[in-house]
């Protein structure tokens, strides 16, 4: 059995890795919907979009400044959501808002690497760091817009 301290800096590499080499960063050539979120309390912006593939989401994108929290939790995100139906995705983005807001990781095998952002949940001023590409994406899922990058 691993040790806390080590578990914890599995997670801190992670959220290190993903901020400096986002898998999901870019834009998507063609995309359905796309949503912006802003954080002018400290700078973070994220802008979304998303491509559709029947009900459920076929690709994920982002272009996120800010700092390694937003860019994370934005990629981390992408992982977690393609795949998935919006009625899926809106669970699991009460899931994660609850995590960052109570520090309670979900049972759940789709929640994987965003258990990563967890200790988020103790810097009550970060909060919004992690959540605003969620946000995003859930203006994203509320339009239907179908654009070619």
């Amino acid at each position: 059995m691993q040790d806390v301290a080590s578990i914890e800096d599995l997670y801190q590499n992670l959220i290190m890795e993903r901020a400096r080499a986002p898998c999901h960063a870019g834009s998507l050539a063609a995309f359905d919907a796309e949503a912006e979120g802003d954080n002018p309390m400290c700078g973070d912006r994220v802008h979304v979009r998303i491509r559709r593939d029947r009900n459920r989401i076929g690709a994920l994108s982002h272009e996120t400044r800010g700092c390694a929290i937003c860019i994370s939790a934005a990629d981390l995100m992408g992982d977690a959501v393609i795949g998935k139906s919006q009625d899926e995705i809106g669970e699991l983005a009460d899931a994660f808002e609850t995590m960052i807001a109570t520090g309670n990781t979900p049972d759940r095998p789709d929640f994987a690497d965003l258990r990563a952002l967890s200790g988020v949940h103790t810097y009550r001023s970060r909060h919004r760091c992690a959540t605003l590409p969620w946000q995003a994406l859930r203006a994203a899922l509320g339009k239907t817009e179908h654009r070619h990058g």
